[in-house]
C-alpha cells in the first residue's frame, strides 16, 4: 500500500524554503542562494569556520549540509577559500539569515555565492533540533527547495525524497572526477596558503600578519618561494576519486611534484607516468562501488611496491584491496574537530572528518594493521600493510584543524620516495 499522506505545519507566512524528509516531516524557512529543488542526503557538520571548503568538497556530492555553527556566511566568499573549482555539497541548511560579510578577504557574499553557483540554502531552521534527528534517527534522505513567492508541490517533494535510492551503491566519484589527466602546479597550488603570501612551498622569513606599517597583509601578494625545482622532486601520481585542492598544496608542501589522473586510469597508463608513489584521493559515494574499477587497479599499484597512500575514500579502498570490508555509517563523521588516537605511541590528533563510510576493523586482513582509531565512536580511522609500503588514514590531514597535527603523514609518504 501507498504511503498515506503525511500531515505537517502550515506553511507559514513569508516562508520561502522548504526542507521535505522522506519520513514526511516538513520544516519551513527562508530560501536563499538558487530557486529550485535538489534531492540527497541530510547529514550535518559541526565545523565553526570553513563553510566554502566544505561546500566545495567533492566528498559532499549527493548530500544537503545542516550546518551545526549558527553563523554561517559572516566572512562572505573569496575565490581562495575553495576546494574544487565549484561547489558539490547540494545546498545548506542554517539557523540565521547569512548577513553582509564582516571580512577583508570576502569579494561576495554568501548569498551570491550560492546563487551564482546554482545552489540552495535555506535558513530559519533549528538546527539542533535537526541535528538530534539526525543523531538518533541516522542521515535521512530529503529535499532542500526554494521558491521566491513560496509556491511549492509538497507532494511532489515527498516523493523526491521517497524514491531517491540514497548514497548506499551510488559511486559518485566518476560524477566528480577529472576528466583528464595533468601536472597540479598553477599559480594558485604551488604549495600551501598563508595570509599575506599566497600559496607557497616552504615558510618564509615573514611572520605574514602585518606589514611594516602594522597594517594587514594582503591577500593577493605572493612570493617566490621554490625550495626544489619540479625535476628534483619525487614524482606523485594522484587518483582523483574526488579530490580536495589542499590535499595536494601539502603533497607540494612536503616536496613532492604531483600528476592528477581521473578515478578510472588504468594500470598501464598510471605506471606509464613513471611514478615514484602513488596517492589515493577522498571522495564521494559509496566505496564498494567506485571499487568495482578502483579495486583491481589498487591491487596492481600494490603488487609494484611503490608507496601508496590514501585518504578517506582512498583509505577505505585500499581497505577494499587488501581483502577488508567497508560499511555504511549510522550518521558518518563530518566536523573539524575530530579526536583520533594514534596506537604507536597514544597521540591524539584534532582532525577534519568527512565520511559516512568506514572499514570494518574486525574484517582487516593480517597483513593489514590499524593504526588510528576514532575516539568518537572507536571506529577505524587509519591503516597500514606489514608486507607493502602502503599506509592510509580515513580522516583529512590536510585541514590541519589540530591546526597542523596530522601533516606528518606527507612527509612520511614523500619522504619514503625514491
Amino acid at each position: 500500500m501507498a504511503d498515506a499522506k503525511p500531515s505537517h505545519a502550515p506553511q507559514p507566512d513569508g516562508a520561502t524554503g522548504v526542507l521535505v524528509l522522506a519520513s514526511g516531516d516538513v520544516l519551513w524557512g527562508h530560501g536563499f542562494g538558487a530557486e529550485g529543488q535538489a534531492v540527497g542526503e541530510v547529514c550535518f557538520h559541526t565545523a565553526m569556520t570553513g563553510y566554502q571548503e566544505i561546500m566545495t568538497d567533492p566528498s559532499f556530492a549527493g548530500q544537503i549540509i545542516t550546518f551545526t555553527f549558527p553563523h554561517i556566511g559572516n566572512v562572505g566568499a573569496n575565490p581562495d577559500d575553495v576546494e574544487a573549482d565549484e561547489p558539490h555539497a547540494l545546498g545548506m541548511i542554517v539557523r540565521e539569515d547569512p548577513t553582509a560579510p564582516s571580512n577583508f578577504r570576502a569579494a561576495e557574499n554568501l548569498v551570491g555565492w550560492m546563487k551564482r553557483h546554482a545552489r540552495i540554502g535555506l535558513a530559519g531552521i533549528d538546527t539542533r533540533a535537526l541535528t538530534r534527528r539526525i543523531r538518533g534517527g541516522g542521515a535521512p534522505n530529503g529535499v532542500i527547495a526554494h521558491s521566491a513567492d513560496g509556491t511549492f508541490d509538497l507532494d511532489l517533494l515527498l516523493n523526491m525524497a521517497r524514491e531517491w535510492p540514497g548514497l548506499e551503491g551510488m559511486d559518485l566519484a566518476k560524477a566528480v572526477t577529472r576528466e583528464t589527466h595533468g601536472t597540479w602546479g598553477d599559480d594558485r597550488a604551488s604549495g600551501i596558503w598563508r595570509l599575506g603570501f599566497g600559496y607557497e612551498t616552504r615558510p618564509s622569513t615573514s611572520s605574514g600578519q602585518t606589514e611594516e606599517d602594522g597594517s594587514a597583509p594582503s591577500p593577493v601578494r605572493t612570493e617566490p618561494v621554490e625550495a626544489r625545482a619540479p625535476s628534483d622532486r619525487p614524482h606523485v601520481v594522484a587518483i582523483d576519486y574526488g579530490s580536495k585542492h589542499n590535499i595536494f598544496r601539502n603533497l607540494v608542501q612536503a616536496g613532492a611534484k604531483v600528476s592528477v589522473v581521473p578515478a578510472e586510469t588504468d594500470f598501464a597508463t598510471i605506471m606509464a607516468l613513471n611514478p615514484d608513489g602513488i596517492f589515493l584521493s577522498n571522495g564521494p559515494g559509496d566505496p564498494a562501488a567506485t571499487g568495482e574499477y578502483a579495486v583491481p587497479v589498487i591491487r596492481q599499484l600494490l603488487e609494484t611496491d611503490k608507496p601508496l597512500f590514501g585518504i578517506c575514500l582512498g583509505h577505505q579502498l585500499l581497505g577494499l584491496a587488501v581483502g577488508a570490508r567497508t560499511t555504511k555509517m549510522f550518521q558518518g563523521h563530518r566536523g573539524a574537530n575530530h579526536p583520533v588516537k594514534r596506537l604507536s605511541d597514544g597521540a591524539v590528533e584534532i582532525t577534519s572528518m568527512n565520511h559516512g563510510f568506514a572499514v570494518e576493523r574486525d574484517s582487516l586482513p593480517a597483513n593489514a594493521r590499524e593504526t588510528h582509531v576514532s575516539l568518537f565512536d572507536g571506529s577505524n580511522a587509519g591503516l597500514e600493510l606489514t608486507d607493502k609500503p602502503a599506509f592510509s588514514v580515513q580522516y583529512h590531514p590536510e585541514a590541519s584543524p589540530g591546526p597542523q597535527d596530522s601533516f606528518y603523514l606527507f612527509e612520511r609518504f614523500v619522504g619514503s620516495l625514491r
